[in-house]
């Protein structure tokens, strides 16, 4: 089994910068997601599960062909981390992740398409390993 080559600076330096990025996202698409709309302010509108559909994917997907695939996992699990941490424990204790059907649909519109983004990069990833070593 060979070690991976450890990271360049630019590498570190843009896997840091995904990461934080996955940190803004989770917090902006948890403190929108209560958003209403209406003359009465009564019809829910769960625009932030739009932009954790697109961002959270892109996310991994820039992780692994700026940085590697092998580390494509780290903003997922930046962004998974920061929506329950923060969503559940929220700033002065209040609960932030709202308890109803939004809440579910922010985690899976986020979380399912990159962890398919992530499994094709790990993928490919495995595939070029066994290419070289065969």
């Amino acid at each position: 089994m060979t070690m991976a080559e450890p990271l360049t600076a630019d590498q570190r330096l843009m896997l840091g910068l995904l990461s934080f990025d996955a940190l803004l996202l989770a917090l902006l698409e948890l403190f929108f997601l209560p958003l209403r709309v209406g003359s009465l302010g009564q019809v829910p509108l769960p625009v932030t599960v739009l932009v954790g559909a697109v961002a959270t994917p892109w996310l991994v997907l820039t992780a692994a062909k700026l940085v590697r695939p092998g580390l494509s996992w780290v903003p997922l699990a930046v962004w998974v981390v920061v929506i329950f941490g923060v969503g559940l424990t929220g700033p002065g204790g209040d609960l932030v992740l709202v308890q109803d059907w939004r809440a579910i649909l922010l985690l899976g519109a986020g979380a399912l398409p990159a962890a398919l983004v992530l499994g094709g990069g790990l993928g490919r990833a495995a595939g070029a390993r066994g290419r070289r070593r065969g």
